[in-house]
């Protein structure tokens, strides 16, 4: 059966915008690229999925040596936890998501590493508010809201500075981080992902609660395959006493 050139394979309204799921095929190599917009905006691309998988390698390179519970804030089309997976040492990752039809792409196999997310039985893909987690402003009463972390990985905004909604924004202040913190078991390792050059700004707040956090920046290759992108990680980690 021959493939479709382009599909759009759901789009539904969600608190945020309206979120949509699209398949195209590269006319470049012929394959599959899977594309996320929310509204006009574009979130996230199959083609783009360097970044992602860095979030995840550099917070789990600086995490203890040790069974490791994890928590990712963003489920997009997958990428982060994949990569979180991939390390022997996950005893269990939670993904969390604020959009129900992202969990659902997932979960009815509409996205590549679906199945292997929903089949791998250290991870949870759990429909949340993750600031409102983090921050103590969702359910008090689900069970996530007072677990304690090895790794928090997040990539759900464009950076600290350009936000998806505004009501994210306490997140990257001095009491958000400080929050972060006290998620995180001695030793835990924070990690997040940011479109953006490193912020000054930003590395020095992460700087007063963890003095040893550090900007990484992120080079692939652009859309062209000429020319190269970049983005940022931000990394730092709890002391151990």
């Amino acid at each position: 059966m021959r493939r479709r050139r382009f599909e759009e394979l759901d789009h539904q309204q969600t608190p945020i915008g309206a979120v949509s799921l699209r398949r195209r095929i590269d006319p470049r190599t012929d394959e599959d690229v899977f594309e996320v917009k929310l509204d006009d905006d574009f979130l996230m691309s199959s083609m783009f999925t360097t970044s992602e998988t860095e979030l995840a390698h550099a917070a789990l390179a600086h995490a203890p040596d040790r069974p490791l519970d994890v928590v990712v804030g963003g489920l997009g089309l997958g990428y982060t936890a994949a990569a979180v997976l991939d390390d022997e040492r996950v005893r269990e990752l939670v993904v969390v998501d604020a959009l129900a039809p992202v969990i659902g792409w997932h979960r009815d196999g509409l996205v590549p590493l679906g199945p292997r997310l929903t089949g791998d039985p250290r991870c949870r893909l759990v429909h949340r508010d993750f600031f409102g987690l983090v921050l103590g402003t969702d359910d008090a009463d689900d069970p996530d809201a007072a677990a304690l972390f090895d790794v928090v990985a997040v990539d759900i905004d464009h950076s600290p500075r350009h936000l998806l909604h505004e009501r994210h924004a306490p997140f990257y202040t001095d009491e958000g981080i400080g929050r972060v913190v006290a998620r995180l078991r001695p030793g835990g390792v924070f990690a997040l992902w940011s479109d953006d050059a490193p912020d000054d700004e930003y590395l020095a707040r992460l700087r007063r609660a963890m003095p040893d956090a550090r900007a990484q920046v992120v080079t692939f290759p652009d859309a062209t395959r000429t020319g190269e992108a970049t983005s940022t990680v931000y990394v730092a980690s709890v002391p151990q006493p």
